[in-house]
């Protein structure tokens, strides 16, 4: 009879290494080659790098080696995860059907001075992200215009684009309920409040530094126009700012997005935007939307279960760390492990799933905070993401704007001071509470 497999071996193994070596050889490798990283799903990928890690584990039968992965992937971290995410699917598809996004878009929208037009874009941006918890939704509410405003002014459609695109990555970067957030906290056992507090810290000083340089770049550009000239639907928006303050004061996230939806039900009901079945309806839509990043959390965490067993991860975490000395080197360490991560697979949320327990190791191995690891984790990703003119960001502001990726690239002047900035926090190891 096979003995308990809870316990890592002691060894160490580059062999136990190669499910990651094929999952990123099925998904980066397939996707550079055909030039589309949406062909080979990013499941199917996981799927046959999963049953790979099953098959090479040995010194267990097949039934212990299918009990391990069923534990990694029902670890209770990932399965509190995929809670919270059956949530904020919930709330954020109910919370867009009954106009929350809109009324969001038209309110921010109407308060910019006619002259701020650069900034103010930037500051939009920014806040209906932090508000929705998604670049990606936000790019899609926002660009078409971002498009509209580039036709009546004449100015860069490219930069209009990626100044909407750069103010998304503030917001997702800091949300409570983006899927950045609630991994990287989650995976580093810190809570959301503290991670947003380190956040802001490194953030919040480059956002302002890019307001006054979008000031002086569009200090002369003036705009007016029909859009968000209406009324503001103030009702519609108090779902996201209660869950913004509710998470600010420290409330368990889950209880957050409770109330958010709760929110939702009663406002989209009695304001006619649909009746009760309709809700339910967009909550089910909205927790089917989060199907895919459900199922990648489980096979990943099955997945990682089986290299960590199979000692790929205290091979990788030592030959990361051979060179390293101190909480600098440790955090510089986790920092080009999630942007590598992130190149690789396209993803910043499946970046912080995979390097995020290595990362967990590093911070014990030289005492980081947690907090700053978490806020690490987030900030490295997204800044990766904003360099990849294949994420899936830039695609759908491509496509929204017709105009190549590459043309959005290099106006992208708010991720890559972002990520200027969390570099300098790690190396003045800043802020002083948190390092």
């Amino acid at each position: 009879m096979d003995t308990s497999t809870n316990t890592t071996p002691e060894k160490k193994s580059f062999f136990a290494l190669t499910p990651l070596i094929l999952f990123l050889l099925m998904y980066l490798g397939t996707s550079l080659i055909l030039n589309d990283f949406y062909k080979v799903p990013i499941t199917v990928a996981f799927l046959v790098s999963s049953l790979y890690a099953i098959a090479i584990t040995k010194g267990i039968s097949l039934k212990k080696r299918i009990e391990l992965f069923s534990q990694g992937a029902g670890n209770k971290t990932l399965l509190l995860m995929v809670w919270i995410f059956i949530l904020a699917g919930a709330f954020a598809q109910s919370a867009k059907d009954m106009g929350a996004v809109e009324a969001t878009v038209s309110a921010t929208l109407k308060v910019l001075p006619e002259s701020f037009l650069f900034p103010g874009l930037f500051l939009s941006a920014c806040f209906i992200s932090l508000s929705i918890g998604t670049s990606v939704g936000t790019i899609a509410a926002l660009v078409p215009m971002a498009v509209g405003i580039s036709d009546q002014t004449g100015v860069s459609l490219p930069l209009v684009v990626a100044i909407v695109v750069g103010g998304s990555f503030f917001g997702d970067n800091l949300s409570f309920i983006s899927d950045t957030t609630i991994i990287a906290t989650k995976s580093q056992d810190c809570l959301m409040k503290d991670k947003f507090k380190v956040n802001s810290y490194i953030v919040i000083p480059a956002a302002l530094i890019m307001m006054i340089c979008y000031y002086f770049l569009g200090r002369d550009v003036s705009f007016h126009s029909e859009i968000g000239t209406g009324t503001i639907d103030i009702i519609k928006i108090i779902p996201y700012l209660s869950v913004l303050i509710c998470a600010i004061i420290g409330m368990d996230v889950m209880i957050v997005l409770t109330i958010g939806i709760i929110l939702t039900g009663v406002i989209g009901i009695t304001s006619g935007s649909f009746d009760l079945f309709g809700w339910f309806a967009s909550m089910g839509e909205g927790i089917k939307e989060m199907s895919e990043l459900i199922m990648v959390t489980l096979l990943a965490g099955g997945m990682l279960e089986l290299l960590k067993y199979n000692g790929a991860l205290t091979y990788l975490t030592e030959k990361l760390t051979a060179k390293v000395k101190g909480k600098r080197g440790g955090e510089l360490c986790v920092a080009a492990m999630v942007m590598l991560s992130d190149i690789c697979t396209a993803n910043n949320t499946i970046a912080i799933i995979t390097v995020g327990p290595i990362a967990k190791e590093i911070s014990n191995q030289y005492k980081i905070d947690k907090r700053k690891v978490a806020s690490l984790l987030d900030t490295f990703s997204c800044f990766a993401q904003g360099l990849i003119p294949y994420g899936a960001q830039l695609l759908i502001a491509a496509g929204l704007s017709s105009i190549s990726p590459g043309e959005i690239f290099k106006y992208l002047y708010y991720p890559m001071l972002m990520g200027v900035v969390a570099l300098v926090s790690i190396l003045l190891r800043y802020p002083r509470k948190y390092s």
